[in-house]
């Protein structure tokens, strides 16, 4: 690992501005560093967007994005579900390496301790002002289901780096259906206090299974039965809100509110904003002014709500004049999903739309829809030519590579897998990684290189997950797939075992070694 070594701006960021850059003065090199935007997507496929070949879909704010920075092929969560890949994004460390860190219920205490280093720190400790908006799920307060919401909580985004946030607790989906502002509920009623559980319901209230008439928005498919918000039932039991609980139409307004609001407060100073989109993940349920609008219904209209939130995001830069030194790094936390729980017709509106593209599987599969999402980098100030990327790249090293390029020092212990892969970021290395390494949602690892994936073998007898129709890329057998000739069509191991005794060998270093670094390349 190279964390050790990063205190002055790294090499890789000398041959990104160039030879002048690397020779000015500590003072000069802070005042040129620019301001980070990430736009997370959630459910985000890799064939969703119109730059990426998607069909009956227009993102033009998006597209903007593409058509003048690099757009990249071969860009990786390391999960293929949320709460794991925003968790490696974030720390630098695989979510995979503890054992509490799957998909997680909405009243969960945090999984991030405030004692674990997080991108957030990192830019703080570089003087940038630091914020995080919309989707968090990676859970609030101390202790799962000891969570007091109608007080301030002990423990928030505050702790781990974020000066300001506004925040959905975990996501649209699980209760509770509130805003979170600085570690408490946003516009809190004190005359309905909010209680919360994960194991029973409250007396007295209704739920989508017991009450289905009263699901005026949206009807369940499978689970996402429980406690009603807004006509649509959730997971997880919920009473109490009044004021405070969220219209699922307006949550695109506003995380974009706030944020376009805290660019406006913090235009002459460094930020660094996580900005985290709903709109794509169930219950799709976009704004009025979007319906009617695509032929996919819901699930188009909430890509095209997506591109207008990327758009509200690039025109607020744009107007303060902030867009020429802003590093914007758009993707996903996952492939896509079709029906994930509600009776949206998603499924039967699709009308040739291929939500991962020619990808296998999707969000929960160790197959490459799972974990392959989009990433578009934009920097104008740096990336003066527009491009395409094959190189490999995955989530779990933008906390290297940008505190490479911050200048910041990432204390020893942490970000154990994150590596300084800032040259593939910028474009001015078409390589990237020797292999990336991908997680499904029962815990499977694969191993992906440029022209090999491995898929280990596990006990999982599931082909396929039925309620979303999802491969999962289950075998009790290893699995090896050419890449270049057909992706993970047909299954070679046993063709070539000198390969998987090979890639198995990367897993197992990476596995038992704590880091990401095996002492050896591939071939």
């Amino acid at each position: 690992m190279n964390n050790s070594s990063i205190g002055m701006l790294s090499l890789a960021v000398a041959s990104v501005y160039g030879t002048a850059y690397a020779q000015v003065g500590k003072q000069e090199k802070a005042q040129q560093l620019p301001n980070v935007i990430f736009i997370y997507a959630d459910d985000l496929g890799f064939g969703d967007l119109e730059c990426y070949g998607a069909r009956n879909v227009e993102t033009p704010n998006v597209n903007r994005l593409a058509e003048n920075g690099i757009r990249f092929t071969n860009g990786y969560a390391s999960s293929a579900t949320s709460t794991p890949s925003r968790y490696s994004m974030l720390t630098g460390e695989y979510a995979w390496r503890r054992d509490d860190t799957g998909i997680a219920p909405g009243d969960a205490g945090m999984i991030i301790r405030p004692g674990q280093y997080t991108m957030a720190d990192m830019f703080k400790s570089a003087g940038y002002s630091t914020a995080a908006f919309g989707k968090w799920h990676l859970g609030l307060g101390d202790e799962t289901g000891k969570q007091d919401w109608n007080a301030p909580l002990p423990t928030a985004l505050g702790d781990l780096g974020f000066d300001y946030s506004y925040i959905m607790a975990a996501t649209a989906d699980r209760v509770p259906c509130v805003f979170i502002e600085n570690g408490q509920v946003a516009n809190y009623d004190p005359s309905a206090p909010i209680y919360v559980s994960f194991e029973k319901n409250f007396p007295g209230e209704p739920t989508g299974k017991e009450n289905p008439e009263l699901l005026y928005n949206l009807k369940p498919s499978h689970g996402h039965d429980q406690s009603i918000v807004n006509g649509i039932s959730r997971i997880g039991y919920m009473k109490g809100g009044g004021k405070a609980l969220w219209k699922d139409e307006n949550i695109a307004d506003s995380i974009v509110g706030r944020a376009v609001q805290y660019l406006r407060q913090h235009r002459d100073e460094r930020f660094f904003m996580y900005f985290a989109t709903n709109d794509i993940h169930v219950p799709r349920f976009p704004h009025e002014r979007f319906r009617g609008k695509n032929k996919m219904g819901l699930r188009g209209e909430a890509i095209m709500q997506f591109d207008w939130s990327v758009g509200q995001i690039m025109q607020a830069l744009d107007e303060l004049g902030l867009a020429e030194n802003t590093l914007v790094i758009l993707s996903s936390d996952n492939g896509p999903v079709v029906d994930d729980g509600y009776q949206d017709r998603a499924v039967e509106l699709l009308n040739g739309h291929s939500p991962a593209g020619d990808l296998r599987g999707g969000k929960y599969s160790a197959f490459d829809g799972g974990t392959r999402v989009p990433l578009i980098v934009y920097w104008p100030a740096v990336i003066r030519e527009p491009k395409v990327s094959d190189a490999l790249v995955s989530q779990v090293d933008w906390l290297a590579s940008l505190a490479a390029l911050a200048g910041a020092r990432i204390p020893k212990g942490n970000a154990c897998d994150s590596s300084d892969y800032l040259q593939s970021l910028l474009g001015t290395d078409m390589v990237g990684r020797p292999w990336v390494i991908g997680h499904a949602a029962n815990n499977t690892l694969s191993v992906r290189t440029k022209q090999w994936k491995y898929i280990e073998a596990n006990d999982d007898s599931r082909t396929v997950l039925e309620e979303t129709n999802t491969e999962l890329g289950n075998s009790p057998m290893p699995q090896l797939y050419d890449m270049t000739v057909e992706g993970e069509r047909e299954n070679v191991a046993a063709k070539y075992p000198e390969k998987v005794f090979e890639l198995e060998q990367i897993l197992r270093q990476v596995r038992n070694s704590g880091n990401n670094t095996p002492q050896f390349t591939v071939q």
